[in-house]
């Protein structure tokens, strides 16, 4: 029937609210329903879906995907072994459902699963398309005393610590440390056993000609004790280029062995007495710089051979 203005029907509201309010929750229900089933045949096909993390839950994550919560446990989050789980919160992530239980409301998924795969189509890539002398931006993954391991995408080379510098270092921590981005190319591989061999450092600059452009004989270099033997020291005059000094001109005085002056790592100053350009030998003077006089005689005599 039709009533006054202002005087509004009580029920009436009532019942259009039940009504638009029942259509709602069947709506709700329908695509919830539908969600479920989704979920379901993402289990069967194994599609890739993707969520965002809403929190860190015992044992593992929890992702939303279109407003479904998926737990993924920690073993199936794509982290390391006892990482904080909780630096995943907010962050979109790619992830399988692997298994529902719809009358529990559960679903469990993994990213791992994603990302090992991903991971597996990168290494593919890079032995598919590897080949002597290619150039790879490389992140160090972990260190030994004898290298570095550095992931070429997907896959590690292992670059050697002779590699590294063309100073001489002693552990590869003087130079890197994990995490670092490092230029490298490949020097080896061996597909079978999965082994590549990379190299980083820049042979355009060739150690010797920044020597010969530098100093002459004559010159006084700031030099780094690098070994000591029984009848010298050798030393570091530019990174890759070392120069001989012999026991005769470590001091100003008879000594029976280098040590007893000198130890490795010392930087000292000596002067360049002969350079033999052929064999790239260097001849140094500590002995030249101590008493300059008395020995200008001795140097016109030929460069000690080592």
């Amino acid at each position: 029937g039709h009533h006054p203005r202002g005087r509004p029907d009580r029920d009436l509201c009532v019942r259009v609210n039940d009504v638009e309010g029942y259509a709602e929750l069947s709506k709700k229900r329908l695509d919830a329903a539908k969600v479920w089933e989704n979920i379901e045949q993402a289990v069967e096909e194994k599609t890739v879906l993707e969520g965002t993390v809403t929190e860190e839950n015992k044992g593992g994550i929890v992702v939303s995907v279109k407003g479904v919560r998926v737990f993924v446990p920690a073993s199936q989050s794509g982290q390391p072994r006892g990482a904080d789980l909780s630096a995943m919160v907010k962050q979109k992530v790619q992830l399988r459902i692997t298994e529902v239980n719809r009358a529990r409301r559960r679903v469990v998924g993994s990213i791992r699963s994603v990302t090992e795969e991903a991971r597996k189509a990168a290494q593919a890539e890079v032995w598919a398309n590897i080949e002597v002398g290619k150039h790879y931006t490389g992140t160090v993954k972990s260190m030994t005393s004898y290298g570095v391991f550095v992931d070429i995408g997907g896959v590690d080379g292992m670059v050697h610590i002779s590699e590294l510098s063309w100073s001489r270092i002693k552990t590869p921590a003087e130079v890197c440390k994990v995490g670092d981005t490092m230029d490298v190319y490949v020097i080896s591989f061996d597909p079978e056993k999965k082994k590549i061999s990379l190299g980083v450092k820049d042979h355009s600059i060739d150690p010797w000609q920044v020597f010969m452009d530098k100093y002459q004989v004559g010159d006084v270099a700031s030099v780094r004790i690098v070994k000591l033997m029984t009848f010298g020291a050798f030393a570091e005059v530019v990174p890759g280029v070392d120069g001989l000094i012999h026991i005769s001109q470590i001091a100003d005085r008879r000594i029976d062995k280098p040590e007893d002056v000198l130890s490795e790592g010392q930087i000292v100053d000596a002067k360049i007495t002969a350079i033999d350009e052929e064999k790239q030998k260097i001849s140094l003077s500590i002995r030249a710089l101590l008493t300059p006089a008395a020995d200008e005689a001795e140097e016109e005599e030929a460069p000690v051979e080592e």
